[in-house]
Formats: structure tokens, sequence, C-alpha cells
């Protein structure tokens, strides 16, 4: 687990969304259909990569209480 996932999968994204512009067959909602597309996958990402980044790095580390320890 390292923080290159984060890169390797943003390329990953960024390959997508530059597919699903040239793809987006022409007509009245092209633009609807690219925006819509490009939105839910930069979406998607964000919440996988902020997911992620909390686990690899948390903020609060739990700590026993002194009740616990025996």
């Amino acid at each position: 687990m390292s923080g290159f996932n984060i890169v390797w999968v943003g390329c990953a994204i960024a390959g997508l969304v530059a597919i699903s512009y040239i793809v987006v067959p022409k007509g009245p909602n092209q633009t609807t259909i690219r925006t819509s597309i490009i939105l839910t996958l930069i979406c998607i990402y964000l919440m996988w990569a902020i997911t992620y980044l909390s686990q690899l790095h948390p903020l609060i580390v739990p700590k026993k209480s002194a009740a616990e320890e025996h």
C-alpha cells in the first residue's frame, strides 16, 4: 500500500475521461452525456481516493484506556 496507487488510478481515470470524451456519439445531448460521464468518473475517483488515503494515514489513532489494560 502506497500513495502511488492514487497516481496510477488517477492516470487510469484520466484515460477513461479522454476516451469517453471521444467516444460519445454526436447529437443534441452530446454535451450533457459527456458532462455526466466525466463528472461521474471524477466523483468516483475522489470518493475512492479520500477513503483510501484516510485508511492509509488516519488522523486519529485508537488508544487503549487505563480500564482496558489488565
